[in-house]
């Protein structure tokens, strides 16, 4: 059951450990899900996303001797609040060097919230192809959903209160991996 947090100090609420064991249930949870993994692609939602998505690859690869593409998503461009966030500015980091038409697209986030985010990563998705499906991974799901998007893959889910803070560290960025709350 989800647990109530309120706006206080900051509280580690997954250690490196718990971070870990979360990436080997997804990697196991992927692979029986999807087979041979041979049609399957992650692609990671900017800035936290690319990470796991490359962390989780290289822990299929090492237990399941396949590779999977790997892209990176900058959705700055389909956000619905654009005009408040990029006045007459343009900015679009995506990397995606792969044909995902037909594909079983994975996408990667460190947190879901309103869904937002992933509405926006959907329609930048569907601008580059037709995926066969796509699912979604997040290491945490802190509610407070705007939209009717749910996670396929979750770490751990949360409660927090509207101004609530969540941190995902990775050590690729942060030198640890941890996930926090104010």
């Amino acid at each position: 059951m989800a647990k109530a947090l309120g706006k206080s100090k900051k509280t580690r609420i997954l250690t490196s450990a718990q971070v870990a064991a979360i990436f080997a249930r997804f990697a196991r949870d992927m692979a029986k899900a999807y087979g041979n993994l041979d049609q399957v692609v992650f692609i990671g939602i900017r800035t936290r996303g690319p990470y796991v998505a490359k962390r989780l690859a290289a822990l299929i690869k090492k237990r399941h001797k396949k590779d999977i593409p790997i892209g990176e998503m900058d959705i700055t461009l389909y956000r619905d609040d654009l005009n408040a966030l990029l006045p007459g500015g343009t900015i679009d980091h995506t990397r995606i060097p792969f044909d995902i038409a037909n594909k079983i697209v994975v996408l990667f986030d460190d947190v879901l919230h309103t869904g937002r985010t992933v509405r926006a990563a959907v329609d930048h998705l569907i601008d580059l192809g037709r995926p066969r499906m796509i699912h979604l991974a997040v290491m945490i799901d802190r509610g407070g959903r705007e939209l009717p998007i749910a996670a396929n893959y979750v770490g751990k889910k949360i409660a927090l209160k509207a101004g609530g803070n969540v941190e995902v560290r990775l050590k690729e960025v942060d030198r640890t991996d941890e996930v926090v709350v104010q």
